[in-house]
């Protein structure tokens, strides 16, 4: 077993667990939608994004981007709650809870190519 493999995948499988925890529920009620599980997910993500960057295979470059997509939705999903709250004016409606959410929705398709990716990898390494 290799431990730098098993952190890895911990992080990978921790962001995703992370983004569908804070996906799942009712779209457009923000009660389904905890903001530190967003903020968590955030922050997951960055760090398996770090972890991605000393990759040198070809799946590597692939998990990279998929790390890349995951956090770049993410954020964007953390700035429209912030703009909706504490610039805007507009408060969380239904409308702007839908589009945080599918932003992550975003985000959590990315995670779980991810996961797949990393998956298949280590099944061709051991075969």
């Amino acid at each position: 077993m290799n431990t730098e493999n098993t952190i890895f995948g911990f992080f990978i499988i921790l962001a995703l667990t992370l983004n569908f925890g804070f996906f799942i529920g009712e779209i457009d009620n923000p009660a389904h939608h905890n903001v530190y599980e967003l903020f968590a997910a955030i922050v997951v993500n960055l760090m398996a994004m770090l972890m991605k960057l000393g990759a040198r295979k070809q799946t590597g470059a692939i998990l990279l981007a998929t790390s890349l997509v995951a956090n770049l939705q993410l954020i964007a999903a953390a700035l429209v709650w912030t703009w909706a709250l504490y610039i805007s004016g507009v408060g969380m409606t239904p409308a702007v809870m839908v589009g945080i959410v599918s932003l992550a929705g975003g985000a959590f398709l990315a995670n779980v190519v991810s996961v797949i990716l990393l998956i298949t990898e280590n099944f061709v390494i051991d075969h």
